[in-house]
């Protein structure tokens, strides 16, 4: 009545009973315990294992409730009879198990599809340096000042916001959200257009959710956005490449003209990655195609904030006299990328069909960041904090500019911008700007190329040199490194063509 091959680890941090439970469990699924086997009594059998009886109960109990066994009074413990005969054999290892069920269990067509969006893995904080782009000034954001500001938030918070609340967000950081945009961006709005996202990225997909249909033809900016790109994709619709010129995005050609497009989406105020502003003349334009085709526009507004010549500019959808422009906006580059907030500006016809889009993605943002950052911008923080962060990158990118003109001087042109957090390195012609990145990033430099944001539409090559987030002395050890991989790549290139 033994129950040979069981052996349990006093050192394991699994508890006994439940060793126990997957020996036996794994003999009777490997038919080293055939059906109507009879246990050994649990007193003899804890004896034999050098363990308590109520070690062995436990166990035994577990296995009796989920169908492995079973007692008959005055009789014993057996296995049970009606074990399905398909389980009843030895189960194979997991490359064997993840061979078979590929065979039979796949992605979906849209699943396979984002299978091949590749965008950039997400680099640990230790990883952040120069000059990698979109990152704020981590270094100077008031983190004792924030916690403190959760503390009081957490105290004072009333017990009922803990429970599931409105789709749409935390009421006073939507109000306090839609008073900062009319006062700074002329966004026409009020809180309850006001919808609360994590962040840009699930921004788009709402967009896309509620007003694309799979097959819908999407205008997008040529070099764009990645992320507004592959949420795009991801949806399942046809990316249409717009080109972007010195004025924006050029909207008026004749292809633009005959398309049936159903959503164009766009960065006006400071286009990414090229930096340059939509002129007046292109915004009017535009808002009078989408309402001529029926068409919508999705404004990403993600850095207007950081503007060094004259106030931030005024928002496309202030223009908007049809209720056709999505406004989009973000926290992670003015505050920091970890607090995942963001916010969409919606037209009042179709705010009940984004916040049942929100309900259904992930119901609601988290209550407590919502609840400090609303703090934070009522009291003014969030105000101060733009206007030293204003001062500080436009220092930035005033050295960087100082330096690479004397370390890069024959290299790269880079020109001042008067608003962002990156600027635009242009290579000579001839230049690789996919292998002088690779290069870099073996100098411990990041420097993407503007291919990489490419289409159909390629532009000189070129480097995005990201500021924001690093010091003086970050700034000058990183030219001087980029200038060692520029120089380096050059001379492997020669070398190349020399032994060839």
């Amino acid at each position: 009545m033994t129950l040979a091959g069981i052996e349990l680890n006093h050192d394991s941090p699994l508890p006994l009973y439940r060793q126990l439970y997957d020996a036996i469990r794994d003999a009777i699924l490997e038919e080293r315990l055939q059906s109507g086997h009879r246990l050994p009594a649990s007193r003899m059998f804890a004896k034999e294992l050098g363990v308590s009886r109520n070690t062995v109960a436990l166990a035994f109990e577990q296995l009796m409730i989920e169908g492995y066994l079973k007692g008959k009074v005055g009789s014993g413990t057996y296995v049970t009879d009606d074990l399905p005969e398909r389980l009843l054999q030895t189960r194979p290892s997991v490359d064997d198990r993840t061979a078979a069920s590929s065979k039979r269990h796949r992605a979906s067509r849209r699943g396979r599809t984002l299978s091949k969006i590749i965008l950039r893995r997400n680099r640990t904080p230790e990883d952040v340096r120069p000059f990698q782009a979109g990152v704020p000034a981590m270094d100077e954001f008031p983190y004792a000042f924030w916690l403190k500001l959760t503390q009081q938030v957490w105290r004072s918070l009333p017990r009922n916001h803990l429970a599931y609340g409105g789709a749409g967000g935390y009421e006073p950081l939507r109000e306090a959200i839609a008073s900062y945009l009319r006062t700074s961006r002329a966004v026409r709005c009020d809180a309850d257009q006001v919808v609360i996202v994590n962040g840009s990225q699930q921004g788009v997909d709402l967009v896309a959710r509620v007003l694309l249909d799979s097959g819908d033809q999407v205008f997008v900016e040529d070099p764009g956005y990645l992320g507004a790109r592959a949420a795009l994709l991801g949806a399942g619709v046809r990316l249409m490449p717009t080109p972007v010129d010195a004025e924006g995005l050029q909207i008026e050609n004749r292809k633009a003209r005959s398309s049936q497009a159903r959503l164009v989406y766009v960065t006006p105020s400071h286009q990414y990655p090229l930096g340059v502003t939509m002129t007046l003349a292109r915004r009017l334009h535009l808002l009078e195609w989408a309402r001529r085709s029926g068409a919508w526009i999705l404004e990403d507004d993600y850095d207007s904030e950081f503007r060094y010549a004259g106030r931030p500019l005024a928002s496309l959808q202030g223009l908007d006299t049809c209720g056709c422009v999505i406004y989009l906006g973000t926290f992670s580059k003015v505050l920091f990328p970890g607090l995942r907030l963001g916010y969409l500006v919606v037209p009042k016809n179709v705010v009940d069909e984004f916040l049942s889009a929100k309900t259904i993605a992930d119901r609601q943002s988290a209550i407590l960041e919502q609840a400090v950052l609303a703090r934070f911008i009522e009291e003014g923080h969030f105000a101060r904090h733009l206007r030293r962060m204003r001062v500080l990158y436009q220092h930035r990118q005033e050295i960087l500019l100082d330096v690479a003109a004397h370390e890069l001087g024959g290299l790269l042109e880079i020109h001042p911008s008067d608003s962002g957090m990156h600027l635009i390195a242009w290579l000579q012609k001839e230049k690789n700007a996919q292998e002088i990145a690779r290069r870099a990033e073996e100098f411990g430099v990041i420097a993407h190329p503007l291919s990489d944001y490419t289409m159909r539409y390629h532009q000189r090559p070129a480097l995005l040199l990201g500021y924001a987030a690093y010091d003086d002395i970050e700034i000058r050890q990183g030219v001087r490194r980029l200038a060692q991989a520029i120089t380096s790549s050059r001379k492997a290139k020669n070398y190349g063509k020399m032994i060839s």
